[in-house]
């Protein structure tokens, strides 16, 4: 019992860190910026072309894509949270990749479904260039899949390592 305790605090712990500042940051958004809208310190105005602080919101899936998808979104990340902590225990500890990465896409489900189960839609913020406006939870869950294409990589390259290894070590 003690394992499964200290694998879900392990996932939960920062997974909750990361929606803490989800949320805060969406907050300050909504409560400081008109909709819409946005904002930059006048010192770094110059960036404005480049990166910028807006209030946006969004009801269908990362980067605008699917609007009005909210009820199928929240299904989806429902099941997607429900899939990490059914999964996460299961995950050999040495496997650290993998278990970040799912602590990153828990979070950013997560993140995204208390908006979309309070507000209807999901409030975005961080505009870069001409990409479309993200947020945190959107970032953590991008990172996340980062983290797990490259997790995969890598144990797959010690693997045909150690096979080559091994092949040598028998002729």
């Amino acid at each position: 019992m003690n394992h499964y305790l200290r694998d879900y605090l392990i996932l939960i712990l920062p997974a909750a860190a990361i929606d803490a500042l989800d949320q805060w940051t969406k907050w300050l958004v909504r409560t400081n910026i008109p909709f819409d809208s946005a904002w930059l310190p006048h010192s770094l105005m110059w960036l404005s072309p480049y990166a910028r602080i807006v209030n946006w919101s969004n009801s269908g899936a990362a980067f605008g894509s699917f609007q009005n998808g909210n009820p199928v979104f929240t299904v989806l990340a429902i099941i997607v949270i429900i899939l990490i902590f059914y999964y996460f225990p299961r995950i050999n500890a040495s496997d650290w990749t993998l278990r970040v990465a799912l602590v990153l896409q828990l979070a950013g489900a997560s993140g995204n479904l208390v908006d979309r189960l309070f507000r209807a839609k999901v409030t975005d913020f961080i505009s870069v260039g001409t990409f479309p406006v993200f947020n945190i939870a959107d970032s953590s869950i991008t990172i996340g899949v980062i983290v797990l294409l490259l997790g995969v990589w890598w144990n797959e390259r010690a693997e045909k390592k150690a096979a080559a290894q091994k092949t040598d070590s028998n002729s």
